[in-house]
C-alpha cells in the first residue's frame, strides 16, 4: 500500500517543482506555475513558501478566495512569517477589504520595518480608506486581535447593505466618472471589450427573458457580469492614483512631469513603470532581476540632462537604494554597502533629510549583517535625531542595543534596551515591548545581575503569552532556566566565600581549638614539673639544716659559756 501511495505522487522533487513554478510565474504563465506549485504541495503539504507562491498565482488569475486561503495557511505554523503576512494583506487589498489589509500591512511593518513593501502597503491602504469612508485615524492597529475594530467593520458593512437606496447621488457620481468611455477603457484594459459585449446583450430582450438549463435567468448573469466589471473599474480608478501618490513620495515624479519641457508623459510613465517593476521583482523574491532592472534604469537616467529630469540626483539616489537592497538580499554585502553609500552621498548633495535617514538605516543594516557591529552602531546613532516616530525609535534603539550586546558592552546594551522599551511603551506595541524586555534581560545576564534578569524574563514571558507567540515562550523558558541555575550557583559561591572569610578571622592556636577541660589539663601538665622542683629544693634545704643541728649535738660542741 505504501509503495502504491508513493508511486501515485507526482514525478519529480519538491525543489524541482518550486524552481519550475517560480520560472513560469516570472514569465506570466500563471496556470502552468499553479500546476507546479500544486505538485510541490503534494510532496510537502504545509510548506509556507510554496503556499505563498501558489497564493500569488491564484491572485494573478483573479481567484482571490483561494489566494486568501493559501496566504492564511502559510501563517498557521508561523504567525510572524513576513511573506505570508504581505501576501494576505495584498489579497485583502485586491478584494477591496482595505481596513483589514491595513491591519496586516501594519503587522508586517512592525516585524520587518526595513522592508519597503509594507510601508507602501500602509500608504495605499490608508489612501483607499480615505477615498471610501474618510480618515482611518479611528482605526486602532496596535493590537493584533482588536475585536472592537472588527465589530465596527462588521457594522459598516451591515449599514452599507441595509441602506443602498439612501446613497443614490454618491453612486450616480461614481458611475458617471467610471462611465466615461475613455477613462473606463483605460481602467479595464482588455476587459473593456467584454463589458461592451455584455451591455450589447442587454438590448436583446428575447435573450434576456430566457433562462439557462439550471434555471438561472440570462439577464441576471449578464447584469452580474456588468456589476462585477463596474466594481473593478471603481477599484482601479482609486488604485491607480494611489500608486501615483505613493511613487510621488519616493520619486516626486509628478514634479518631474510638470517641469519636463519635452515629452513629459513618456518620461513620467517610464519612471513610474520602472520603479514599480523594480519593487515588484524585489518583493517577489527575484532580487537578481530587480538589481539588473535598476542598474539599466540608472544607466538610462544618468544619460539624461538635468533639464530633461528635474531632481535627477534624488532619483539616482532612489535607484542606488533599490540596487543596494537587492544586493543585500543576494548576499553581496560589500556591493550593497557601496550602493547605499552612493545613496547617502546623493541625499546629502540634494539636502534630503528623509533620504539621508533611509540611507543611514540601510548602511547600518549592512554593517550589522557583515558583523561590523561598531560601524553599525556609529551609523545608527547618527540616524537617531532623524527618527520621527516612537515605533521607529523602538526598532532603532533595539538594533543598537543588540550590536552592543555582540560587542560585549553589556552596560550600553542595557541602556539602549531600556530606551527601546520606553519607546515601545509610548507606542503601545506589545511585540516590541517583548523584544526590548528580552534585550534588557540578556544584557543583565552578561552583567551577572541575575535577579533583575529573572524578573525581566518573567515580564517578557507574560508579553509572549499575551500575543500567543509560542516560539518566544519556549525560548524565554529555556533562558529562565539557565539564569535561575546561574543565580543559584552565584548564591552558593557567596556562601562559601562568607564562610572562608569568617574562618580567616578566627584564631587557630592550640589553646583556642581545645575544649576547656583539655586546656586545663594541658595547663596543669606544663606547670607541674616547675612546682615539684621548687618543693624538692625546699625539702633538701630543710634536710640539710636538720642534719647540721644533729651533728653538733652529738659532738658535744655547743655554745661557749
Amino acid at each position: 500500500m505504501a509503495a502504491a501511495a508513493a508511486g501515485s505522487g507526482p514525478a519529480g522533487t519538491f525543489l524541482g517543482f518550486m524552481a519550475e513554478g517560480t520560472l513560469l510565474f516570472r514569465r506570466g504563465e500563471y496556470d502552468k506555475a499553479l500546476g507546479c506549485f500544486d505538485n510541490a504541495l503534494k510532496l510537502r503539504a504545509a510548506d509556507k513558501h510554496c503556499l505563498v507562491a501558489r497564493s500569488k498565482c491564484y491572485l494573478k488569475l483573479g481567484d482571490t478566495e483561494n489566494s486568501l486561503k493559501d496566504a492564511e495557511a502559510s501563517l498557521q505554523s508561523d504567525k510572524t512569517f513576513s511573506k505570508g503576512l504581505y501576501q494576505k494583506a495584498e489579497t485583502l487589498y485586491t478584494m477591496g477589504d482595505f481596513e483589514f489589509a491595513l491591519v496586516f500591512y501594519h503587522r508586517g511593518n512592525r516585524l520587518r520595518p526595513e522592508l519597503q513593501k509594507f510601508r507602501l502597503g500602509i500608504e495605499k491602504s490608508q489612501e483607499a480608506i480615505i477615498n471610501c469612508i474618510g480618515s482611518p485615524s479611528s482605526v486602532k492597529l496596535e493590537s493584533k486581535e482588536d475585536l472592537c475594530f472588527i465589530s465596527r467593520q462588521a457594522e459598516v458593512k451591515k449599514a452599507n447593505q441595509k441602506l443602498p437606496i439612501k446613497l443614490p447621488k454618491e453612486c450616480t457620481r461614481k458611475q458617471k466618472t467610471v462611465r466615461n468611455p475613455k477613462t473606463e477603457r483605460q481602467l479595464l484594459g482588455e476587459l473593456y471589450a467584454d463589458k461592451a459585449y455584455l451591455e450589447k446583450l442587454l438590448k436583446d430582450k428575447d435573450l434576456m427573458e430566457s433562462s439557462t438549463k439550471q434555471g438561472i435567468k440570462v439577464a441576471d448573469l449578464v447584469l452580474s457580469g456588468i456589476s462585477y466589471l463596474d466594481a473593478r473599474s471603481e477599484f482601479w480608478q482609486q488604485q491607480k492614483p494611489i500608486y501615483a501618490r505613493v511613487r510621488e513620495r519616493k520619486l516626486r515624479q509628478q514634479r518631474w512631469i510638470r517641469d519636463k519641457k519635452q515629452k513629459p508623459a513618456e518620461v513620467g510613465r517610464y519612471i513610474v513603470k520602472s520603479m514599480e517593476d523594480i519593487d515588484m521583482l524585489l518583493s517577489g523574491d527575484a532580487p537578481e532581476e530587480s538589481c539588473k532592472k535598476a542598474e539599466r534604469v540608472l544607466k538610462t537616467i544618468q544619460g539624461w540632462s538635468d533639464d530633461e529630469v528635474p531632481n535627477k540626483n534624488e532619483l539616482i539616489g532612489n535607484l542606488y537604494s533599490c540596487i543596494g537592497n537587492a544586493q543585500l538580499e543576494m548576499g553581496r554585502l560589500e556591493a550593497a554597502l557601496q550602493s547605499h553609500k552612493m545613496d547617502l552621498e546623493c541625499a546629502r548633495q540634494s539636502n534630503l533629510p528623509d533620504a539621508v535617514s533611509r540611507a543611514l538605516d540601510n548602511i547600518g543594516r549592512v554593517y550589522a549583517r557583515m558583523g561590523k557591529f561598531q560601524q553599525a552602531v556609529d551609523t545608527w546613532e547618527e540616524k537617531i535625531p532623524m527618527a520621527k516616530s516612537s515605533l521607529e525609535k523602538t526598532w532603532l534603539f533595539h538594533e543598537i542595543g543588540q550590536c552592543y550586546l555582540e560587542l560585549n558592552k553589556a552596560e550600553a546594551a542595557q541602556n539602549y534596551g531600556q530606551k527601546s522599551l520606553q519607546s515601545a511603551d509610548e507606542e503601545g506595541d506589545v511585540e516590541w515591548q517583548l523584544h526590548a524586555t528580552v534585550l534588557v534581560a540578556q544584557a543583565q545576564v552578561k552583567l551577572k545581575n541575575y535577579q533583575p534578569a529573572i524578573l525581566n524574563f518573567e515580564k517578557a514571558l507574560e508579553k509572549a503569552k499575551l500575543i500567543h507567540d509560542e516560539a518566544a515562550q519556549k525560548a524565554i523558558i529555556i533562558a529562565l532556566d539557565y539564569v535561575s541555575k546561574s543565580f543559584i550557583e552565584e548564591l552558593n559561591e557567596r556562601r562559601k566565600e562568607t564562610r572562608v572569610y569568617s574562618l580567616k578571622d578566627y584564631d587557630f592556636t592550640s589553646e583556642n581549638t581545645l575544649e576547656p577541660a583539655e586546656r586545663e589539663r594541658e595547663r596543669e601538665g606544663t606547670e607541674a614539673p616547675e612546682e615539684e622542683k621548687q618543693k624538692d629544693e625546699a625539702r633538701k634545704d630543710k634536710e640539710l639544716g636538720n642534719n647540721k643541728e644533729g651533728k653538733e649535738q652529738k659532738s658535744g660542741a655547743g655554745p661557749k659559756p
